[in-house]
């Protein structure tokens, strides 16, 4: 058998694989006081259907003050530790794909434990279609936690990714690849703009896009989710870290970007005018004394929502149960209201603050004259441990690593 062909054990086509030293698939992944979920995300990976000798894992310590980095050393090829203050996935992501040598990036959440067929699909998507730059899948219909906000946050993201295969306008780093030469040709991550986990990865895929490269959604690629959702951390990610800034994102794009909406389906844009409709009637209804056409306006409005969102109800009725699917009413209106309180907060900093600037000191080195995108930036000193020095050696390759147990 020709050495630089391999067969996945997941029955993929014979995957093209360079030498040794250059591996076809980089894994990298960013982590920061990870200790909770990290070992069972990284042995899932080790535990992957995909030879050994085609990929590597590069584990990207960011400024932890837990033992991260001695669980990343147990199975990772490379761990990168960053030192000072965290930076920020953005900023890690980045760092880990310095230190890669694959020809394709994979980027995985430590909160995401895939698949056995995860890394082989990635692999066969890249060496049978040349023209795809990027691609990325989603969570599976199984979170690991089982309260009513997990469940719903979860099965909400994988109803949405199953039902839109193909060609997407975005990306998604937390389980998603990229072409090497793709990555460094659009720039990387924004670390400019996205200190803390954003919407760094929509963003890239923007310039993917703009650079018209082809960027593929494969439902097919999946991990089950780690976190634990709350109603408060759901709250603060849907308002402050997603819906405003991916709303200011749009609105500093323009007509051409906003054509395509970044990958919001015309639907749930409906959906979010519609529940402003609703609130806006109802509250205009109180305010002038109990106006039944006004009241009428809003419960017709919410009502076209929800028979809008119909066959989310019956996929979450089939996967789960009736109750379940009544009893996320409230949560998924309000993730509607949340959607209209993001807009309004979103076209309000566009027009008081318009394009956000990048700190002064980066925003210093490009008056000067400094170009490159990402600019040369003062980084934090780093250290590097490869298989030669690693702290706890990496297990063997026989060595059986267990998915994540149900509480």
């Amino acid at each position: 058998m020709d050495p630089d062909r391999v067969v996945p054990a997941s029955g993929a086509r014979p995957t093209t694989v360079a030498r040794p030293d250059h591996p076809l698939l980089s894994v990298v992944v960013p982590a920061h006081n990870a200790t909770a979920v990290l070992e069972r995300c990284l042995g899932a990976l080790r535990a992957s259907h995909f030879p050994w000798d085609a990929w590597e894992l590069l584990v990207v310590d960011d400024a932890s003050t837990e033992d991260t980095e001695l669980i990343a050393a147990r199975y990772a090829d490379t761990v990168v530790r960053l030192a000072g203050n965290p930076h920020g996935p953005s900023y890690a992501r980045n760092r880990g794909a310095e230190a890669s040598r694959g020809e394709v990036i994979v980027f995985v959440d430590a909160d995401v434990v895939v698949h056995r067929d995860a890394l082989a699909r990635i692999a066969d998507h890249f060496v049978s279609s040349p023209t795809t730059a990027a691609l990325f899948g989603s969570y599976d219909v199984h979170p690991y936690h089982g309260g009513i906000v997990s469940q719903y946050r979860n099965l909400l993201h994988h109803f949405v990714h199953q039902r839109n295969p193909g060609p997407a306008e975005t990306f998604w780093s937390g389980l998603g690849a990229i072409r090497a030469a793709v990555f460094h040709e659009v720039g990387m991550f924004d670390e400019w703009h996205y200190s803390r986990p954003q919407i760094e990865d929509i963003e890239l895929g923007r310039r993917l896009r703009h650079r018209g490269h082809t960027v593929l959604l494969d439902p097919g690629i999946q991990g089950t989710h780690l976190k634990r959702w709350t109603l408060r951390n759901m709250l603060a990610n849907d308002f402050q870290h997603r819906g405003v800034p991916w709303m200011w994102l749009l609105l500093q794009e323009g007509e051409g970007m906003q054509a395509r909406s970044l990958n919001v389906a015309p639907l749930q844009k409906a959906c979010t005018a519609l529940f402003a409709l609703g609130i806006i009637a109802l509250v205009a209804g109180v305010l002038s004394g109990g106006s039944p056409v006004l009241f009428a306006i809003a419960v017709g409005a919410i009502a076209v929502v929800l028979l809008i969102n119909l066959p989310f109800y019956r996929y979450l009725r089939a996967h789960r149960s009736l109750i379940f699917a009544l009893g996320i009413l409230p949560l998924h209106l309000g993730y509607y209201g949340l959607n209209v309180l993001a807009v309004a907060a979103g076209w309000l900093f566009h027009e008081m603050l318009g394009t956000p600037s990048p700190p002064a000191e980066r925003q210093a080195m490009a008056e000067v004259g400094i170009r490159s995108w990402p600019p040369p930036i003062r980084r934090p000193r780093a250290s590097v441990w490869t298989d030669s020095h690693m702290v706890i050696p990496r297990p063997p390759a026989d060595t059986p690593a267990a998915g994540p147990a149900r509480p």
